[in-house]
């Protein structure tokens, strides 16, 4: 998934535990990869998914806008017109030691514009998740 560094670096220090999205992920999604954008532009760690919320903008601000390290007017702007929100409640992050590039992984994966599936057997990824 691809999350903007600064989000990034919240969910590995633990201090944003939600990550908001316009579409849900399929419900056999258990993991993330997290993929910090430019200019770190690797996948820096992973979290386990806790819960999947989908409702309002106004219904997830309400409930997670606590901890989810955006403010409430950036939030609604990302929202604005949109009818749905989702809210991906973080269980637990594990950051990298080295993070990984995508030239890492077999077969290399295209940057994620919001986020990619992978194969849980992918060779480069078994080691680190």
């Amino acid at each position: 998934m691809a999350i903007h560094q600064d989000w990034a670096e919240a969910i590995m220090d633990g201090s944003k535990r939600v990550e908001f999205r316009k579409r849900r992920l399929a419900d056999d999604i258990e993991t993330v990869l997290v993929y910090a954008t430019a200019p770190v532009s690797k996948i820096v760690g992973h979290f386990m998914i806790d819960e999947i919320v989908s409702s309002t903008p106004a219904d997830i601000w309400a409930r997670f806008g606590n901890v989810g390290a955006i403010g409430r007017d950036a939030f609604f702007t990302y929202f604005n017109g949109k009818s749905s929100a989702v809210a991906i409640l973080v269980a637990s992050a594990q950051r990298f030691e080295d993070p990984l590039e995508l030239n890492d992984i077999y077969p290399k994966p295209g940057i994620p514009q919001s986020f990619s599936y992978l194969p849980s057997t992918t060779p480069a990824l078994a080691a680190v998740v």
